[in-house]
């Protein structure tokens, strides 16, 4: 199994050379070049085995320069127990909203408290495996740029492991105070945050033009070093979440809620992309998925795409209590264009060509006729939100954060337009205590609420009775670490210094 670049598939390289890099050198995501196939056997065989075992059996087929051991090894390492609260890291939850069954795939159970621990637990396996083969003797520099979660997951999941270092911006602005309290306390001697002046697209833009500046690259390279990404641009961030929607619809089969060879559709709230692009690939591979309902918050820009073909980058830009939504520029559609596209790299570069220069794109009818055919795209408000925590939570008891709620309320917009109730598959992201004061003001009148961050968490927890994660509730104590603002012009300096390079 060997990976193109999309904006140039001349471009071939080895599955560990796609995770090591992160991006192509031409500043195209690498995908894979064929997509493994399930035939009905092999999804009945996968009923039969636990999440670590779908795991193995998806992650081999595409890392194919990995040895079975290798596979098992990072899965084994990163799947455990002890952080994930459990044997299965991803369960699923059943809740009513407005008469609507919903199985919500909590994929927030591990040590972070976000859906990003599915995939950065297991990336640093994947990359220092990547490396030995390779990069031997090189370290790897991980930059990061997050609206909130990826920032604390990675930080997290590359924690003291030898051979990496590990840079991550934030929008000083635009992540919610748990979150930001959750990098700026990070602990780990190979560990760096750093926030910037500007909102999550200047930090994505700032570190894909620190990947793509030769310059920078050739010093890295004489002091033998190399960039790579743990944002999801990164093959090895999106490979290992196409595991839990399988994994999901296995579980579904298994607990009689549909029968095998059942349609479901997905419902994602949605920012990069990257999350409702992993269900699409596993839709190639075989799982009866009917629709896509990708789900925004005020920053619509996917929305008005999906219905339109338009993407425009060039519009107000929003802080919502959604943060990690709060993106305008969705870097994993690129892949999906390719798809769509049929591989046509000269297609998909001239769009972000376009979208760099000019700010806009319009796709092409035969891409267009694709997406419309499998995606719904729909979204919400802040007060539409915040109803629909207080609505769910007063139907079903289920508790949502603020960016699982914008998911329900779009799908619930789905059902109403469309009167389609196939069994739904519904991403849940993050803990709501990673957004207590949003949540709670979404329960109680905001002058109720009590005014610091951990007090706000022990209130919430008092009026629902749901368990607060522990990484959470031990944060209330650590030291905060890293307190540097910076403009995102000085990105690629910070990066130089924080490194020692001149």
């Amino acid at each position: 199994m060997n990976y193109n670049s999309t904006t140039d598939n001349s471009i071939v390289v080895s599955a560990a050379q796609a995770i090591s890099q992160g991006i192509s050198a031409d500043g195209g995501l690498f995908v894979p070049m064929e997509i493994p196939k399930y035939s009905e056997a092999d999804f009945r065989e996968m009923l039969k085995m636990d999440y670590r075992g779908r795991a193995k059996k998806i992650i081999g087929d595409y890392l194919s320069d990995f040895s079975k051991e290798e596979v098992a090894d990072c899965v084994d390492n990163a799947y455990t127990a002890k952080k994930f609260g459990g044997e299965n890291p991803a369960p699923i939850v059943k809740a009513d909203f407005n008469g609507n069954e919903i199985n919500i795939l909590e994929l927030w159970h591990g040590p972070t408290s976000a859906f990003k621990d599915m995939a950065l637990q297991i990336l640093p396996y994947f990359l220092t495996k990547s490396l030995a083969k390779k990069y031997k003797g090189k370290e790897a520099v991980i930059l990061v740029a997050t609206s909130g979660d990826t920032g604390k997951a990675a930080l997290e999941g590359f924690k003291d492991v030898d051979g990496t270092r590990i840079i991550v911006f934030y929008p000083q602005n635009g992540v919610s105070p748990m979150q930001k309290r959750q990098m700026t306390t990070q602990e780990g001697k190979n560990v760096d945050v750093c926030a910037i002046e500007g909102n999550f697209d200047d930090a994505q833009t700032g570190v894909k033009k620190i990947f793509t500046t030769q310059e920078i690259s050739e010093k890295l390279r004489e002091n033998d070093k190399l960039f790579s990404s743990a944002n999801s641009i990164n093959w090895g961030r999106l490979l290992p979440q196409i595991v839990y929607y399988v994994s999901a619809y296995c579980e579904l089969v298994n607990n009689g809620t549909i029968n095998f060879g059942d349609e479901v559709n997905v419902a994602v709230p949605t920012g990069n992309f990257g999350n409702i692009l992993a269900s699409y690939y596993a839709m190639l591979m075989g799982l009866p998925i009917k629709k896509f309902i990708c789900a925004s918050n005020s920053n619509n820009v996917l929305t008005d795409f999906i219905n339109t073909g338009v993407y425009n980058k060039e519009r107000k830009f929003y802080t919502t209590i959604s943060p990690s939504m709060d993106i305008l520029v969705s870097s994993n559609l690129e892949r999906l264009l390719y798809i769509l596209s049929e591989g046509d790299d000269k297609k998909v570069k001239s769009y972000m060509t376009a979208l760099k220069t000019d700010g806009s794109y319009t796709a092409d009818s035969s891409i267009m006729e694709k997406l419309t055919e499998k995606f719904f795209g729909g979204f919400c408000d802040e007060a539409a939100t915040r109803k629909t925590i207080k609505d769910i939570y007063s139907q079903s008891s289920y508790l949502s954060d603020t960016h699982t709620a914008v998911a329900i309320n779009v799908y619930g917009q789905y059902v109403e337009k469309t009167g389609d109730k196939t069994p739904v598959i519904l991403a849940s992201t993050a803990s709501p205590y990673k957004f207590s004061k949003s949540v709670l003001s979404s329960l109680i009148p905001e002058e109720k609420i009590c005014e610091s961050e951990f007090d706000m968490v022990a209130q919430l927890n008092e009026l629902t009775g749901t368990a607060v994660p522990e990484p959470l509730a031990q944060l209330k104590n650590k030291e905060v670490r890293f307190s540097s603002v910076i403009n995102s012009d000085d990105m690629s300096k910070y990066v130089l210094e924080r490194l020692g390079i001149e």
